[in-house]
């Protein structure tokens, strides 16, 4: 059984799989981000034909979804965090170009604004909020593998220049870990798939090398 804020209980068979109801539109390589009311937020992707800007709601106690503000601008293979404020974080991605701007998502108000833009464009990145509630975004993809990361501050709206890894890489992955670090691990160099790894120290703002993986993976 399963709880939804102020709604009543939802009977749910264990280990089944249901149907539930359809999104309005149609779409792949978007973000699904839970919000802190319970609600499921969709944002961007693209459609057989065309990058999306607009954005869907989830609500678990009727099943349904419903259309909520769209982004400012179509994007695809972007990255969605949900902050400590409550917003949501979208970053980056690619509409036919890759993409540097960043908007915010007010779930109180159904609405999108604009925030202060990445400086360096790029998809396929890794987006990892911090114990401090800052956000650091890694590698991804803009012509060629980026090996820069930035740091997003809530706050003030701004990104600053968080270091550089040691192997540019896509599609690898970013983990907090209990000590405040984040690990980085494996990805796409653009030539090779890579079982490198990485360790990224918010109190020092720098990277160092880890064990590399076992096997090659992204």
């Amino acid at each position: 059984e399963v709880t939804n804020p102020d709604t009543t209980p939802i009977d749910v068979a264990p280990g089944t799989w249901s149907n539930t109801g359809a999104l309005t539109a149609a779409r792949y390589s978007h973000t699904a981000t839970l919000l802190s009311n319970g609600k499921v937020l969709v944002a961007g992707g693209a459609s057989s034909s065309a990058s999306l800007a607009s954005a869907e709601l989830y609500n678990p106690t009727t099943g349904t979804w419903s259309n909520t503000g769209s982004m400012s601008i179509a994007r695809y293979n972007h990255t969605a965090t949900l902050l400590s404020s409550g917003k949501v974080l979208v970053v980056g991605g690619y509409n036919g170009t890759a993409v540097a701007s960043a908007e915010l998502y007010d779930p109180a108000a159904g609405t999108w604004t604009n925030t202060g833009s990445l400086t360096t464009a790029r998809y396929n990145h890794t987006a990892t909020i911090l114990s401090s509630g800052k956000v650091l975004v890694v590698g991804g993809y803009n012509d060629t593998a980026v090996a820069s990361a930035e740091l997003y501050d809530p706050a003030a709206g701004t990104w600053t220049n968080a270091g550089s890894l040691d192997i540019a890489r896509w599609f690898h992955t970013a983990t907090p870990m209990s000590n405040g670090k984040v690990l980085v691990a494996g990805g796409y160099d653009g030539t090779a798939v890579v079982a490198s790894a990485e360790l990224y120290d918010p109190a020092a703002g720098t990277w160092t090398n880890a064990p590399n993986m076992s096997n090659t993976r992204y």
